[in-house]
């Protein structure tokens, strides 16, 4: 073996530098020119980086067998004032800390504190953009906190800051115990809830309505990022019990299952529930003529209380309205519902079957449906998710309102299921389920564009934020990513790079198989980056440092040419040395489609690992027998980004 190395180096370097130690007499010059400290590798395809695995985290991508998180339980009583627009509410909170460590104090999300003057919210984003505060002074208050020790009540010390509280507790909570908490607060309901809650009229949708445990992982301790509207959320796992005090003439849908049917409902709509849990078709629950004549309700005056209950959520919404038409279909036992105004009939008749079938598409291909049922609500909000709810406005037709339905339910699984930090990854939860989309709505619209034709679209949009250098890195904070970029980078560029990784990369068997392995590894669990990294690496086999550096870290571009081209006939042999460049540093698979003489032609596929060692050029010798080549083209089904495709092809022009 040394001999061979030092006969490889002698051909690469001549045999003069192999003089006899001996006679060598190296001036101090001579030593330092053979004394390079050289640079760390630079290249795309250079190890990630990614950390070691532990007894929390597996360096496969798994939880490891030492994995934890905490556990929040929460009883919610939320009281809806519709005279004040106000919301008072009550809450038990039995807290357990799973974690090695021991608390002293707690961190809370306070979030309706970003419609308060003078909050951060305010300060970023404008009073009159989606998600500024519309010169609303709203803003949690807090009646009491207390810690309940020994069925003993005892208030806490808090702490505001902004949207979080900081709450020191009575005594230092050990590893593996819980303690409650007792809290009553209110506020007053903003009209538009920076595009996630809000009212319209008589109608309410309400989230971020009770104060919310901030998560403690095994990654950063206490995560306190502020709630400024455009990131979204990071929440523990828990069970749910809520009950909700409207008018008596609300109709109320919540995360859960309602638990007190005969007293809220009447026998004909709990009859129609029954026939809707065994049927694929809709039932209408309640009509538009229910509520013209008044049958919709048991009674129209005081008020009544809905009760809800759900398991292993991490969170829970709801969302009244004394308008509210019902429809409801099944699908495995999962119900399916759709709430909306009769103003709103000509597109929502169908979101109770819309919701079907996106609960039907996501669980046969990725990971099954966990929850009993699923909500699609119409309102004033433009479309947000929370466990087993989802919030959309009309819509213009039943494309447009099936796009939305379906993306806010495609979060049930990302991240309601798939619990990742959406404060600090956006892309992990909306990039992953904008793709997982393009199946469903190609499943529901094949007229409107298969998935191929679909992500083709997104690609090309991807392409043209590149080439007006525009876009950002994925990896950026979504509260500090441009307002106007929001949709294409955590949104559109994410899902494209999936889509690259699994149709031109990876192949989709070995794709689908890695992403439904990190689904299932990390349902109902805090899953970072690394993790999916992890994960798709060690299932698929193959190393993608290189791909998850260009598409989720770094911010390259990519654009291959045809630089020049050697053709020699010898014979009835066409032989030719062709020069491909990478005239950018982003790398992806290689297509060229070489056209002949007789009309015929042949494609050529080589894998992105072609640049490992040189990243600007790669050269290929081809030989042709009877045939001339007349025509050289790369990528010329468009599967690649490519952000200048005037050089793609032989001869120019």
């Amino acid at each position: 073996m040394r001999i061979a190395l030092r006969s490889t180096l002698a051909a690469l370097l001549g045999a003069a530098i192999f003089t006899p130690l001996a006679a060598q007499t190296p001036t101090q010059q001579q030593r330092l020119k053979f004394d390079r400290t050289g640079v760390p590798d630079t290249s795309l395809f250079a190890p990630l980086g990614l950390p070691f695995g532990n007894e929390f985290r597996s360096g496969s991508g798994k939880p490891g067998p030492r994995y934890w998180e905490q556990r929040a339980d929460y009883d919610l009583h939320g009281t809806l004032d519709t005279a004040a627009k106000a919301l008072t509410g009550q809450m038990t909170l039995k807290y357990t800390n799973n974690s090695p460590d021991t608390l002293r104090f707690v961190w809370m999300q306070v979030e309706q504190n970003a419609f308060k003057s003078g909050s951060l919210n305010s300060y970023v984003f404008p009073p009159d953009s989606r998600f500024g505060a519309r010169n609303f002074e709203g803003g949690d208050v807090i009646d009491h906190f207390n810690e309940v020790t020994a069925g003993k009540q005892m208030p806490l010390k808090t702490r505001v800051e902004g949207t979080i509280m900081k709450v020191d507790l009575a005594a230092p909570l050990a590893p593996g115990h819980s303690t409650t908490f007792d809290v009553a607060w209110h506020f007053n309901i903003p009209e538009h809830g920076a595009d996630r809650m809000g009212r319209d009229g008589s109608l309410y949708e309400l989230a971020q309505w009770y104060p919310r445990m901030c998560v403690y992982d095994d990654l950063r301790g206490w995560n306190t990022e502020p709630y400024l509207g455009q990131g979204e959320f990071y929440l523990e796992y828990g069970d749910f019990n809520l009950a909700v005090t409207v008018p008596a003439g609300y109709i109320v849908a919540a995360t859960g299952t309602l638990q007190n049917a005969n007293e809220v409902l009447t026998p004909t709509e709990i009859s129609r529930l029954a026939q809707a849990s065994h049927s694929d078709t809709p039932v209408h629950i309640i009509t538009q003529q229910d509520l013209t004549s008044g049958k919709a309700r048991p009674r129209k005056t005081g008020t009544m209380t809905w009760r809800f209950h759900a398991n292993d959520v991490r969170d829970a919404v709801w969302a009244a309205s004394p308008d509210y038409m019902w429809d409801a279909s099944s699908w495995q036992g999962h119900m399916a519902y759709g709430y909306y105004r009769p103003s709103a009939i000509d597109t929502w008749k169908d979101a109770a079957d819309m919701s079907r079938m996106s609960i039907m598409e996501y669980s046969e291909r990725w990971f099954p449906y966990p929850y009993p049922q699923i909500s699609a609500v119409e309102g004033p909000i433009s479309g947000m998710e929370y466990p087993m709810l989802a919030m959309e406005t009309k819509s213009a037709d039943k494309y447009d309102l099936y796009n939305v339905v379906t993306h806010e339910i495609g979060h049930m699984w990302y991240p309601m299921i798939v619990g990742s930090n959406e404060r600090m990854h956006m892309w992990q939860d909306e990039g992953f389920n904008t793709f997982i989309n393009y199946f469903s709505e190609a499943r529901r619209f094949p007229e409107k564009g298969t998935y191929a034709e679909r992500i083709a679209h997104d690609r090309a949009l991807v392409e043209n934020y590149m080439q007006h250098d525009v876009d950002q890195p994925l990896e950026v904070q979504p509260d500090r990513i441009n307002p106007q970029l929001l949709g294409e980078n955590a949104y559109v560029k994410t899902a494209v790079g999936l889509g690259q990784l699994r149709d031109e990369i990876l192949g989709p068997e070995i794709f689908d198989d890695a992403f439904r392995a990190y689904t299932r590894r990390w349902a109902f669990k805090h899953p970072s980056p690394d993790d999916f990294f992890h994960t798709m690496e060690n299932v698929s086999g193959i190393r993608l440092d290189w791909f998850f550096r260009e598409w989720f870290i770094e911010n390259p571009h990519f654009d291959v040419a045809v630089d020049t081209l050697e053709q020699k006939q010898v014979g009835n042999i066409d032989s030719l040395a062709v020069l491909y460049v990478n005239h950018a540093r982003g790398v992806l698979p290689l297509h060229v489609r070489f056209t002949f003489n007789d009309g015929s032609t042949q494609t050529f596929d080589y894998p992105a690992e072609i640049w490992s060692t040189n990243t600007t050029f790669y050269e290929r010798e081809y030989a042709f027998t009877g045939k001339k080549v007349t025509k050289i083209e790369i990528d010329p089904d468009k599967r690649s980004v490519d952000i200048d495709r005037t050089n793609n092809v032989w001869p120019r022009g």
